[in-house]
């Protein structure tokens, strides 16, 4: 494993992607490809110590971090935004097995930089599994949300809602603030000055530690029966 020093963000791996957002045209990067070739190469390590720190609490499929990486150019073609590249590095990691659900993300830019996990779109059979456990007792979910681990981490449950009660669920059910929830996504902020640290990866990979519960629990729900046998 390379060393803690080769896998930090240095500050040049930020100021790349200001520069890029101000000027976001092929000119621009294809006269500063070294510059990019040097700053992703970066990234990569930091992908790679990311995958090993995953590794020591949990299982991951990703086989690199090198696989993990989104390509850094934009698809354009169903988008009236036409700039041709991401401003941001990103990368994701996915659990093994299906029987771990849940998945990994980061995100790395200036002033916008954070690691995600949970259930970014879901499928129709497991959102409606999830719904009918909340609907059943949304206490174990409640005791994970309102937990200090997961406040101190995370604050709250982000993602998109529907705006009044989903289809075949009492709109007055009392809880009916999580049923609503159409995405379960976890997300913990960084400022520029602790990405750039020498603790980065670390506080990185805890957050991602401490999502565990509620990828514990989703998964249970999302793999087991009532009877708590395995689907």
């Amino acid at each position: 494993m390379q060393n803690q020093q080769q896998l930090n963000i240095p500050a040049s791996s930020l100021d790349f992607l200001k520069q890029l957002q101000q000027n976001n045209n092929r000119d621009w990067f294809n006269s500063h490809k070294e510059d990019y070739l040097q700053q992703l190469e970066i990234i990569e390590k930091f992908a790679y110590g990311l995958l090993a720190e995953l590794n020591i609490h949990d299982v991951i499929e990703t086989p690199s971090g090198k696989k993990a990486l989104q390509r850094i150019y934009r698809d354009t073609r169903f988008s009236a935004d036409k700039t041709p590249y991401k401003k941001y590095w990103g990368g994701g990691f996915t659990r093994a097995t299906s029987q771990r659900r849940g998945g990994y993300y980061f995100h790395l830019e200036s002033g916008n930089t954070f690691v995600a996990g949970g259930f970014w779109a879901p499928n129709a059979q497991d959102l409606k599994r999830v719904r009918e456990d909340i609907n059943y007792d949304a206490a174990p979910l409640r005791k994970i949300l309102s937990s200090k681990l997961f406040t101190s981490t995370f604050g709250t449950l982000q993602g998109e809602q529907v705006k009044t009660s989903p289809k075949g669920f009492d709109a007055t059910h009392e809880a009916i603030d999580l049923l609503r929830y159409k995405q379960f996504l976890l997300i913990k902020r960084f400022t520029d000055e602790e990405v750039t640290s020498p603790s980065f990866l670390k506080e990185a990979s805890q957050a991602y530690k401490n999502m565990r519960p509620f990828f514990d629990y989703m998964s249970e729900v999302l793999t087991t029966n009532s009877n708590g046998q395995p689907i």
